[in-house]
């Protein structure tokens, strides 16, 4: 028989019984230490023998010794074995949620208020889990997770979101801070008023978004034009870029600024105090219908839920 024909028909149970042959020197002992009677050992080795049409082992008074064949053969035994509890291990941590890649999107103020410090949790108690995070307007989100790029996202309803198709968990409404550098104009006021932000210049997300629609909004409501000097950019990166360099208005959620304004970062900024509050729709921990969260997955969704 080929020795291909008579690899396909090796079992975990005879390779374990090989190992142990070698190990104790003695067909008995072996029989007990894989839990199967001596006949039923004797068998075995008989069978692969006359399958690979090879010697394995050489009885001698004091015991039964590999041949060259058999230490080829306990030599991939032990290492297929080795494979073999890896894998044990390796789907018993999947299956509890101890490793697994999962995968997150979410607009900037929960990535940073909510998702992150769950995400932080997570790792802290499970480091082999991998954990991917997006952070995108709402629009794409939903496509991703629509395309089951995301697991679930953290994200505000639009038109895409049918309910058929997601499942919507609280989430958390948002204040806008406008964000400005410490040595702008108008930091330190006591107090702003809308009409005097139009001449400067502003960072703020694309047309569409909730947050310029929101600030919008309150130009509108109080009979203003809107800021007309508007570089349009999602990126927290580019936002304190502009602020930093042209002294520029960069909308951003009350999370984005406590992160900014903390001791372990201090990135040079404040926020202005204007006259009226301007609030953003909320979002919503999201998953999608068509899917059951993996384990590692569902450890972080219930992490970030928590925190509302």
């Amino acid at each position: 028989m080929s020795g291909m024909s008579g690899a396909a028909r090796i079992k975990p149970r005879h390779l374990q019984l090989i190992v142990k042959i070698a190990e104790t020197g003695q067909l008995q002992l072996a029989a007990q230490a894989a839990a199967i009677t001596q006949p039923a050992a004797s068998r075995i080795l008989a069978d692969l023998e006359a399958q690979f049409e090879q010697s394995f082992f050489v009885r001698h008074a004091n015991g039964m010794k590999p041949t060259l064949a058999g230490e080829v053969l306990v030599r991939h035994a032990k290492v297929v074995m080795a494979g073999l509890d890896t894998l044990t291990d390796e789907l018993a941590d999947l299956s509890l949620g101890n490793a697994g890649h999962v995968r997150v999107g979410a607009v900037t103020g929960a990535a940073v208020g909510h998702l992150m410090p769950a995400a932080q949790e997570i790792l802290q108690q499970t480091p082999d889990v991998r954990i991917s995070v997006d952070v995108a307007p709402s629009t794409a989100l939903f496509r991703g997770l629509e395309e089951s790029r995301y697991d679930f996202i953290l994200g505000r309803a639009n038109p895409r979101s049918t309910t058929k198709d997601f499942r919507f968990y609280p989430g958390r409404a948002e204040t806008v801070s406008l964000l400005v550098g410490e040595t702008h104009p108008l930091a330190g006021l006591a107090s702003v008023n809308l009409s005097e932000l139009a001449d400067y210049p502003w960072v703020i997300q694309e047309e569409g978004s909730p947050i310029r629609e929101a600030v919008e909004q309150a130009f509108h409501q109080h009979g203003l034009p809107v800021p007309g000097r508007v570089l349009n950019s999602s990126s927290l990166l580019v936002a304190l870029a502009q602020i930093a360099q042209a002294d520029a208005i960069a909308p951003q959620t009350q999370e984005v600024l406590r992160l900014l304004v903390s001791d372990t970062i201090h990135a040079g900024v404040v926020a202005l105090q204007t006259d009226i509050p301007i609030t953003v729709s909320p979002y919503f921990v999201i998953v999608s219908e068509q899917r059951k969260l993996p384990r590692a997955a569902e450890r972080l969704f219930d992490a970030v839920n928590k925190r509302f």
